[in-house]
C-alpha cells in the first residue's frame, strides 16, 4: 500500500477529530460516509496506530489521535502559509530584490528605493555597490535584479531607462586660487593633480566625466585613482588635487573642499536604471512601476 500521506487524509482526519461523528464529518466534507471511513483507515495504516476509538455509540480520539491532531493542523496551516507566500512572491508582493548601484547615484536613487519600499513593505531590498561595469556584469550574471548606472554604454541584452541628468562641477581645495570665486575654467585646473575613478570603472562614464577638460584641450591624466567619490573628495579637501564630479556628489562636501561651477560648454551626466532585456518578473516590474510613478509625481509638482 502507498504509505504517503495526502492532504485529503489530513483534512478528513481533522474534520472527524472535531465532529467525533462520521455522519456529521462526512456531511461537512461532502463525501459519503463509507469513503470517509476508508480514508481514515488508510491514514491509520500509514501512521501505524489507531487514531480513533470507534464503538456503536461513539467516536473518540485515541492517545495517538490526540497527539496527531495539533500536528496535522500545523501541517495544513504551514502549507497554506507557504502557498500564500509563493503567490505573493509570484505577484511581486514579497521576496527579495537585489539592486546593484554606483555610489555616486545614492542621493538620487534613495527616493526610488523609498517609494518602492513604501509600496512593497514585505520585499527585502538588498543593495550592492560597485562601478558601472560591475553593476552591468552583475545584471548579466543574474546576481542583481536591477542596476543603477551612470553614463553607461548601450548593450544588446540590457535595457536602460533614464532616471536623472545632472551637470558636472569642479571640486577644489578651499585654499586653491580658483576657490575665491564661484566659477572656474577647466583650463585653470590643468596644472593640478587630477583625482578620479579609474577608466576601467566605465569607459564612457570616465570620458563623459572628463569631457570638460578635454573640451579645454587638457591632456587628461589621473594622478590618483579611487573607487568611491567620498574618498575622492576627501583627498581633494586634504589638498592632494582637484576633481570633476557630478553635482549630486558635492552636496555634502567635507571641510576643506569647495564646489565650483564650470565655465564652457555644459556636459551632462546621465543616470540610468538598468534591467535585463525581457525581464518581466513581477518584482522587477513592480520596482520599475514605483520609479515611474515617483518620477511622474515629481514632474507634476509646481515649480518654486
Amino acid at each position: 500500500m502507498d504509505r504517503r500521506i495526502e492532504l485529503r487524509h489530513l483534512r478528513y482526519f481533522l474534520a472527524l477529530a472535531e465532529e467525533l461523528h462520521f455522519g456529521r464529518a462526512s456531511q461537512r466534507l461532502h463525501i459519503a460516509q463509507p469513503a470517509l471511513s476508508q480514508q481514515i483507515r488508510q491514514l491509520e495504516t500509514i501512521v501505524g496506530a489507531e487514531l480513533f476509538r470507534r464503538t456503536s455509540r461513539s467516536v473518540r480520539l485515541t492517545e495517538a489521535g490526540a497527539a496527531f491532531q495539533p500536528r496535522a493542523q500545523h501541517l495544513l496551516d504551514t502549507l497554506a502559509a507557504d502557498l500564500d507566500e509563493a503567490g505573493r512572491v509570484g505577484r511581486g508582493e514579497a521576496g527579495r530584490l537585489d539592486v546593484a548601484l554606483i555610489t555616486s547615484a545614492t542621493t538620487i536613487v534613495s527616493e526610488h528605493l523609498r517609494e518602492f519600499s513604501r509600496r512593497r513593505p514585505e520585499v527585502q531590498v538588498k543593495m550592492h555597490d560597485g562601478f558601472t561595469t560591475d553593476v552591468l556584469a552583475s545584471l548579466e550574471r543574474g546576481t542583481a535584479d536591477v542596476g543603477i548606472v551612470r553614463d553607461a554604454e548601450k548593450q544588446d541584452d540590457i535595457d536602460l531607462s533614464l532616471l536623472a541628468s545632472e551637470r558636472f562641477v569642479a571640486v577644489v581645495p578651499a585654499d586653491h586660487a580658483a576657490a575665491e570665486g564661484d566659477r572656474v575654467e577647466p583650463r585653470a585646473l590643468a596644472a593640478d593633480p587630477l583625482i578620479l575613478f579609474p577608466r576601467s570603472a566605465g569607459p564612457k562614464a570616465f570620458d563623459t566625466n572628463t569631457q570638460p577638460m578635454q573640451n579645454a584641450g587638457i591632456d587628461v591624466r589621473v594622478a590618483q585613482e579611487f573607487s568611491h567619490w567620498h574618498t575622492i573628495v576627501t583627498f581633494v579637501a586634504a589638498g592632494l588635487g582637484v576633481s570633476i564630479a557630478p553635482y549630486s556628489v558635492t552636496t555634502l562636501l567635507p571641510p576643506g573642499a569647495r564646489r565650483l561651477e564650470l565655465d564652457g560648454p555644459p556636459t551632462m551626466s546621465q543616470i540610468f536604471m538598468a534591467t535585463r532585456r525581457g525581464d518581466d518578473r513581477p518584482l522587477v516590474q513592480a520596482f520599475l512601476a514605483a520609479s515611474a510613478a515617483m518620477d511622474h509625481a515629481r514632474r507634476q509638482r509646481p515649480l518654486g
